[in-house]
Formats: structure tokens, C-alpha cells, sequence
């Protein structure tokens, strides 16, 4: 079996690109140290290994299904949660009154992604767990919090996100669930909840489901939405699960990947009253969500870079183990075939997945290295931080989405004709990731939230602060050997960057909304693969400055070194065809007609 994970370059990542083990320094980190860190990321590389690991192929070919009224999964799934509750990662980010370690969100999301790695179906548990509970220490009361949140940090219970609707699909201005106000201040909750991941199994106590409705006699739109606790069971006083709650499991949608994690259609209030909490104020639903929301699109892009990870570690042991062909240059046939890994194609595909993997790896902790900032930075460059991450958080959902899966492909033609068989689980990881570049909205949102808000929010303040740390790196980047090629395709893309930003933004009053977002896919890929070309300056510099001291890691670094180079000359210069599109405002699109297809 492949590795599912190649430490040492989450290791480089963490301490050697990003200042992870100097947020010790932070009064809320004070406690901590680098070996705390090693030591923690050590326990979740333990626990997915030997608990999440060993039944991933188990989860994708053992679909849930129903019994008795009851969902079935593999019996291992009950005991990887358990280990993950038993280590206290359900937690590990919290207060340490509410039982946490207080670590950093960017360790957190090096945790997670060892069990996203290992087993993406049976770590979005978990997953959704925690991003739940995080949205209540935000936004619910304190009596909910002890009622609601508590048990999910103890990992006792689990939770959800209830937003789509079988007709409104992310059209969530159009959902009709309605809460209906009880005497007692709670609601009645009644509709139908459709795609929701976790809406129903038997690995918890307990399943705590944040629902978006629409409070009776309330205005349409977005500004009717507010946001419920809804419990799969009622809770008693002393905090037990209690009477049914009547969320009922309409049924279950059968995916191409992902399998392990059930996905739902949820009614609620069939056969009894289905009573929620309002969280916070009425009306404000969308906007508490979207804290879970942004989340959940940083974990997704996380998600997508560790199968492409997974699948990029296959392909390469693959590569040196299969012996077929070779040299182009040697002639005799009696001489013996050559390692794939030999073949230059072969080691283009490599090259390929290599960059996609471990840019988005990059990206990803960079942005959870943002999400600390905006808590615990310096109190001055908190606002900045915040705007920086509203930037980066579609990129950082919709590109490794779309790489990890280009990633995939590659490592599925390294293999050939075992790369699409069960017998290896590159294609099983095609699958799991097909999913992600629809999980938590799709490139078509992702583009269109970057072109139509995030570029031009606070007047632009989040782009400029992009882009002046961007030129900081290439002016710290000065004078370091092999770095040519990265600084001047990166620089050269910043330019076509600002062209097209320039040549559109300024005529956003002029063009009809839909063709000013007409092209916000470009926008995306434009920016994505410049935001991502600067990842690669930032680890080819750091292991520029690491080289000449290094012994048994020279090759590590000479690897990073020339991958930025690849990126640099075989993956930058597309930028140019999106930044050309974008300028010109190009109609093509809009101009096809619906019956001309």
C-alpha cells in the first residue's frame, strides 16, 4: 500500500514556509511548542493510518443503506470516529475550559487532513462536526452552546448543515422550509432539506442539524432566512437525547464517490412536530451560515489536494516499481525495460501532480494560517488578514478542486490500465474528488463571488494587499539561485493580472451584470493559477535558503526547486488566455442562445 501522505512535505509546509511554530508567541499559543505541534500531527498521522486507512475501500464499495429503518455503514466507521473522539480532535482547536488544546486553526487543518487523506468519507464526520460546533461558539447562545455544542466537542454527538432544498438547489433565496413561532419560543420546523451530507446514520448519540427556513409571514429573499437548531432527537434537561424529533430520512442519494458519507433527503415535521432553536437574530440565517460555509470551502479545497495527494503518491510508486519500455535512445531489444518512472512523458505527468498538490497544499495552510491571523495576529493587521482571506477562500475551495482532479486523471495515466481498476485507488480518489468542485458551491458561485465581491470589496483593499505581498516575496526572493524562471513567470503574470482587472473593474457600472460575470470563470482560473505561481516562489525560496546547509534532505529541496521551474514555464503562461478573455469583456457566452444548442 502507498503512503496516503507525505509528511515531509506537510513538515516543510508548517514550519519551514510558514512561521507555524512562531505563533508560540501569541498569548493564546503561549503554552505551546513546535514539539507539541510534531506531537499532535505525529497522533492524527497514527489514528487515520491505523483507524481511518484500513477501511476506505470498505466504505466506497459498502454504500450505506437502510435496514429496519436504520442506515447501515461498515462497522470500522464506529471505530475511527471513536479514535477520533478518544484523541480529542473534535476539540483540539477549543478553549481548554471546554476541553481543547487551544491550537492554531492551521495545525488544526494539518491534523484533518491526515484523516481527509486516509479516508475522505469517514473523516467528513468529524468534519462537519466540527464546523458546526464552530458556528455555535460563535453565534448561539450560551444555554445553547451548553446544550448543543457541548456534546459535539466531546464527540458524543455529531452535526450537520441543512441549507438546499430539492428545488432551490444553492438558490437558497429560494427555500421554502418554514419555522413557525410555539408559545415557548422554539419553532416548529417543517420542509424538506435535500443533499445533506451526515443527515442521518447511527455514529452518535445524537445529530445536530443547523437548518436555514424561513420564519412564518417573513419577507422573501435572503432577508427572510434565519438559522435553527434542529436535534434528531429532543434533548432532556439533563442533556440526554430524548423523543423523536421527527427529522425523518426520505431517502439516500446514491454518489459517485464519497460513498461513506451518507448524503440525504431530510423531512422535517413528518409524523410529529419537528421543534428548532432560533439562533441569534431573525433574518441573519445566510450571514451565520456562511461563517460554517467558509469553512467548510477552505476544508473542501484540503479535501481535494490530499486525494490528489493520495493519487500522486500511487502513481509515483507505481512509476518506479513498474518496469516497461526503453530509451528512446537505446536501440537493442534484448536490453532489459526500464523503470516508467524513466520515461519523460511519465515524468511530465508526475510533474503535474507535483505542482497541483502540493501548490493547493500551500495555499490551503496558507489560508488557515490567515484564519489564526484574523483571531490572534496583531490587533492592527486583523482587518487586513480578514480581507486577504475573503479573497483567497474561493480560490482556495474551486482550484485544488479542479487541479486535484486534473492531478488525478494524470495519476490514472501513469498506471495505465491498473490505474482504473480496483485494484489500486487512484480511480476510487477520481471519484471522491469529482465531488468537490460542487461541494459548497460550484465554480460557477466561486467565480462569480470572487468577480462580483471580493475583488471589489472595502475598494479593493483585499487585491492590493494580495498583491503587495506577492511583489514582497519576489523582492525578498533577490539573489537566490534557481529561481529565475518562478520570478519572471510570476511577475509576468501579475501583470496580465492587473491589465484585465484593470481593463473590466473600472467598467462594471457600463456592462449588464451578466455580462460583467460573464466570464468570472476566468477570473478564477486567472488569479487561481497566479495565486498559486506565488506559492511556488515562496517554496522554491524557502528551499533555496535551505539547500546549501542540507544533507539527507538535498533531494527534497532540489525536487521543490525544480517543480516551481515546471510551474513556472509549463503552467503560468495560461494565465494570459483567461487575463485576454477577461479584458474584453468577451460575449460569447451570453451571446449563445438556448436554442442554438
Amino acid at each position: 500500500m502507498a503512503p496516503f501522505l507525505n509528511r515531509r512535505d506537510l513538515s516543510f509546509q508548517l514550519f519551514e514556509v510558514l512561521p507555524t511554530a512562531d505563533l508560540t508567541s501569541r498569548p493564546r499559543f503561549a503554552e505551546h511548542s513546535r514539539e507539541v505541534y510534531e506531537d499532535v500531527l505525529n497522533l492524527a498521522y497514527s489514528v487515520a493510518e491505523r483507524y481511518f486507512a484500513n477501511h476506505a475501500r470498505e466504505a466506497d464499495l459498502s454504500e450505506p443503506h437502510v435496514v429496519d429503518g436504520k442506515v447501515v455503514l461498515p462497522a470500522a466507521m464506529r471505530d475511527a470516529v471513536r479514535a477520533f473522539r478518544d484523541a480529542g480532535f473534535f476539540s483540539a482547536h477549543h478553549d481548554e475550559d471546554l476541553g481543547g488544546l487551544q491550537l492554531p486553526w492551521v495545525v488544526m487543518q494539518a491534523v484533518q487532513a491526515n484523516f481527509q487523506a486516509a479516508n475522505v468519507s469517514t473523516s467528513g464526520y468529524p468534519f462537519l462536526t466540527i464546523g458546526n460546533a464552530n458556528l455555535q461558539r460563535v453565534f448561539a447562545s450560551p444555554e445553547q452552546q451548553r446544550r448543543y455544542m457541548l456534546p459535539l466537542l466531546e464527540g458524543r454527538w455529531f452535526g450537520t448543515m441543512a441549507l438546499s432544498e430539492p428545488h432551490a438547489g444553492s438558490g437558497l433565496a429560494d427555500i421554502t422550509t418554514t419555522a413557525t413561532p410555539r408559545p415557548d419560543g422554539t419553532y416548529a420546523i417543517t420542509g424538506t432539506k435535500m443533499w445533506i451530507s451526515g443527515g442521518e446514520h447511527e455514529l452518535s448519540e445524537n445529530i445536530v442539524h443547523l437548518v436555514l427556513a424561513r420564519i412564518a409571514g417573513g419577507p422573501a429573499g435572503v432577508k427572510g432566512i434565519s438559522l435553527f437548531l434542529v436535534p434528531r432527537y429532543r434533548v432532556n434537561e439533563d442533556g440526554t437525547p430524548g423523543a423523536d424529533n421527527h427529522v425523518v430520512l426520505a431517502g439516500l442519494n446514491h454518489k459517485m464517490g464519497y460513498r461513506g458519507t451518507t448524503n440525504t433527503l431530510l423531512n422535517f415535521g413528518e409524523g410529529g412536530e419537528t421543534i428548532g432553536e432560533l439562533v441569534g437574530e431573525p433574518g441573519r440565517g445566510l450571514a451565520q451560515m456562511f461563517h460554517m460555509m467558509n469553512e467548510a470551502r477552505i476544508g473542501v479545497g484540503m479535501g481535494a489536494v490530499m486525494l490528489g495527494t493520495a493519487g500522486y503518491l500511487e502513481s509515483l510508486a507505481y512509476a518506479h516499481e513498474r518496469h516497461q519500455g526503453r530509451h528512446a535512445s537505446q536501440k537493442d531489444p534484448a536490453a532489459p525495460p526500464v523503470p516508467i518512472i524513466e520515461h519523460a512523458d511519465v515524468r511530465r505527468l508526475l510533474l503535474r501532480q507535483k505542482v497541483f498538490v502540493e501548490g493547493g497544499l500551500a495555499l490551503g495552510l496558507y489560508a488557515s494560517l490567515l484564519v489564526d491571523d484574523t483571531q490572534t495576529g496583531p490587533e492592527d493587521d486583523r482587518a487586513d488578514a480578514g480581507l486577504l482571506l475573503d479573497l483567497l477562500t474561493p480560490i482556495v475551495k474551486s482550484w485544488p478542486s479542479r487541479y486535484s482532479q486534473e492531478a488525478l486523471s494524470d495519476a490514472i495515466q501513469v498506471m495505465g490500465g491498473a490505474g482504473y481498476t480496483r485494484d489500486f485507488n487512484v480511480e476510487m480518489y477520481y471519484r471522491d474528488n469529482r465531488l468537490n468542485p460542487i461541494h459548497e458551491g460550484t465554480e460557477g458561485i466561486q467565480g462569480n463571488d470572487l468577480l462580483g465581491r471580493k475583488l471589489t470589496q472595502a475598494g479593493g483593499r483585499g487585491l492590493s494587499i494580495l498583491l503587495g505581498r506577492m511583489q514582497a516575496d519576489l523582492d525578498a526572493s533577490e539573489g537566490l539561485d534557481g529561481l529565475d524562471e518562478i520570478r519572471a513567470a510570476l511577475r509576468q503574470a501579475i501583470t496580465w493580472n492587473t491589465q484585465a482587472l484593470g481593463a473590466l473593474l473600472p467598467r462594471a457600472a457600463e456592462l449588464s451584470p451578466d455580462l460583467f460575470l460573464a466570464n468570472a470563470n476566468s477570473a478564477l482560473e486567472m488569479l487561481g493559477h497566479t495565486v498559486v505561481g506565488w506559492m511556488w516562489l515562496r517554496q522554491a525560496a524557502t528551499a533555496a535558503r535551505a539547500l546549501p546547509g542540507a544533507r539527507a534532505d538535498a533531494d527534497f529541496y532540489r525536487g521543490k526547486l525544480h517543480a516551481a521551474r515546471f510551474y513556472a514555464t509549463h503552467e503560468l503562461p495560461k494565465v494570459r488566455a483567461h487575463a485576454d478573455l477577461l479584458a474584453s469583456a468577451d460575449r460569447t457566452t451570453t451571446d449563445m442562445q438556448a436554442g442554438w444548442f
